[in-house]
């Protein structure tokens, strides 16, 4: 029996809240002290001074990845409830497993820079044009809304196809922010996770695409 999958901008939020959850309650990975009251949905970047160890490109990339990263852990936890092909679960086992501590990472130098940690259950379709330099950045390779429930109402090798092809564009947007955060970023932390998300993606990328040629 297949599960019952719950809307997709719902999972989104289930997604967050277990997130935040794990954060408070983990003993093995530290925790972050998130607040949900602190996760608005119209962030922007807090003044920053001339002589800061960070700079905004290092707060938009941060304040871009949280929802990226949030929206993969939905997609996987699509893949998990819902594919049968191993190679699929495999794949989605991997990304939340990645990107689950990522998020936690870029919250902590949100809080530690003194800049607002963005929303996570926020709409796909959600207008971002409120968080400074991040109208096209933020949203790079994101699903839309329609996108979710297209994949939420899919089955079987359908299914398993359509994920791929998703999630090979959600990385190839990852992979764009994490470029831009290379050339442009100056925290040397930030600009060390945004090149190990390059090179993990990159090598999921050419997975998936092995896995869609063969379907």
């Amino acid at each position: 029996m297949k599960t019952r999958l719950v809307p997709a901008t719902s999972a989104l939020a289930l997604a967050a809240a277990l997130l935040i959850g794990a954060c408070s309650n983990s003993t093995d990975h530290g925790s972050m002290n998130m607040s949900t009251t602190s996760m608005t949905a119209g962030t922007s970047t807090a003044s920053i001074p001339a002589d800061a160890e960070f700079n905004a490109v290092d707060v938009a990339f941060a304040q871009g990845m949280i929802p990226h990263h949030a929206q993969a852990i939905v997609m996987a936890d699509m893949a998990l409830a819902q594919s049968t092909n191993p190679d699929v679960t495999k794949l989605a086992t991997e990304i939340k497993a990645a990107q689950g501590p990522e998020i936690e990472q870029l919250t902590s130098w949100l809080q530690a820079w003194g800049q607002p940690v963005p929303a996570m259950d926020a709409s796909m379709d959600q207008s971002m044009t409120g968080m400074d330099g991040m109208d096209g950045m933020m949203m790079s390779g994101m699903m839309s809304d329609a996108d979710m429930a297209r994949l939420e109402n899919t089955t079987g090798a359908d299914f398993d196809t359509i994920w791929l092809e998703m999630m090979v564009q959600h990385h190839e947007g990852a992979i764009s922010m994490a470029r831009d955060e290379v050339t442009g970023g100056k925290y040397g932390a930030t600009k060390a996770l945004a090149e190990s998300i390059i090179t993990s993606q990159q090598a999921e990328i050419d997975t998936m695409t092995k896995l869609i040629s063969q379907q």
